[in-house]
């Protein structure tokens, strides 16, 4: 029966890991890993999330019960108050419907499968970013969509191609579905001013595209959760239906604890009881009820106002960290006149850089300096600590003067 099951493409990110694993060598720095890492080069679990599960720890009446199917109302309301704001307008009509969902991950998959069933046109493509997440395409063509790209990366200047962006966008047929990274874009690190986001919506807005965020790096990559959510914001009082999908996996450090929301955004609360039904439906078909634990434990910090404003904190010297290492990798290359313009590393916002060297390079780089990227030259940021910030910078000179 399943000698007929052909052999499955490999995922970069997970061979990449692999490969990492593998390899003992002392001198090995693994840049590929989308996880934060402090300066000792090892996971962080945030002081907040301790104290959130020792409150659950200590509770007499906590327990491993099913949660409803649309998740955790204390993780959830918290989730949309986070997205869009302590007075968003849409909340208080009534417009926005949320659920639990397995972290980011999840919350694509529902949306996903929701818009092959409902959208309309009903052949409208999904179109991703080039580049974009690499389990976008995944999940799109797998819940059955034409997915197409847009112009994102000028790879030359190793900026926003906003131009190309928006033309994409004008040329595209009406109506289409278009995936747009809320903030920290995964791989490049580019994202649009907020003057840019304006002329992104007004081409929208006359094209009839419909706009899906995808947000797992809110209050990660400026250290701001309400600056991070300008794009989404911007777009709910312009009047858009959208989606967005929310992860707290980097956020709040729950990586295996998959804790994520999909969020709603309906032109009226009418429509609310047809949308959370049938998401709840889709929902139910596949985990049943999302997990408990994680949910738990980010409710407890949205909720509690003395550990809200501690993970605010936490959330700044993360950001701050990660952008002292964009600067220190920056500044070493340049001290060491590595051939090219290192700008853009410093430019660029979020956990990742998109450096732009070759895969050949990045080839070299692993055989030879057991440095792990992925194949397109994205380092996590986040794998850069004070030591090993001058091997890293000193290898990369070394193969970029010899390619």
């Amino acid at each position: 029966y399943f000698s007929t099951v052909p052999q499955a493409p490999p995922d970069g990110i997970l061979k990449l890991s692999v490969l990492s694993r593998a390899d003992s060598d002392p001198s090995k720095v693994d840049l590929g890993v989308g996880a934060y890492r402090d300066d000792n080069g090892k996971p962080w679990v945030l002081p907040v999330v301790r104290e959130a599960e020792r409150r659950l720890n200590e509770d007499p009446n906590y327990n491993h019960e099913y949660m409803g199917v649309g998740g955790l109302p204390a993780l959830t309301d918290g989730a949309q108050q986070l997205i869009f704001g302590n007075n968003s307008p849409a909340i208080g009509q009534g417009r926005v419907y949320t659920i639990q969902t397995i972290s980011g991950t999840g919350a694509n998959m529902v949306a996903a499968v929701f818009l092959k069933q409902f959208k309309h046109p009903a052949d409208a493509a999904v179109y991703i970013s080039k580049p974009t997440w690499g389990n976008h395409r995944s999940i799109f063509e797998t819940a059955g969509h034409q997915v197409l790209e847009y112009r994102y990366c000028n790879y030359e200047t190793l900026t926003l191609d906003i131009d190309g962006m928006l033309d994409d966008m004008r040329s595209a047929p009406k109506g289409q579905i278009f995936v747009l990274h809320a903030c920290a874009h995964n791989p490049t690190g580019i994202d649009p001013t907020e003057e840019q986001w304006q002329q992104i919506a007004d081409v929208m807005s006359e094209r009839g595209h419909f706009p899906f965020f995808d947000c797992a790096y809110q209050g990660f990559a400026t250290g701001d959760v309400d600056r991070d959510a300008y794009a989404i914001r911007l777009f709910v009082d312009r009047g858009f239906e959208l989606l967005v999908a929310e992860s707290f996996a980097k956020n709040m450090g729950l990586y295996g604890e998959r804790t994520g929301c999909l969020h709603a955004v309906c032109q009226s609360s009418e429509v609310i009881p047809q949308v959370s039904s049938q998401l709840n439906r889709l929902s139910r078909a596949t985990i049943s009820t999302a997990s408990a634990y994680g949910a738990k434990i980010a409710a407890t910090v949205l909720q509690d106002p003395r550990l809200y404003e501690e993970w605010l904190q936490s959330m700044q010297d993360m950001s701050q960290r990660i952008k002292t290492m964009r600067d220190a990798l920056r500044d070493k290359l340049v001290a060491l006149g590595t051939p090219g313009s290192w700008d853009h590393v410093s430019q660029q916002i979020g956990m990742f850089s998109f450096t732009g060297l070759s895969k050949l390079q990045v080839d070299t780089l692993r055989n030879q300096y057991h440095l792990y990227m992925t194949d397109d030259g994205r380092i996590s940021v986040a794998g850069l600590n004070s030591h090993n910030i001058d091997y890293v910078a000193q290898s990369i000179d070394a193969v970029v003067r010899s390619s």
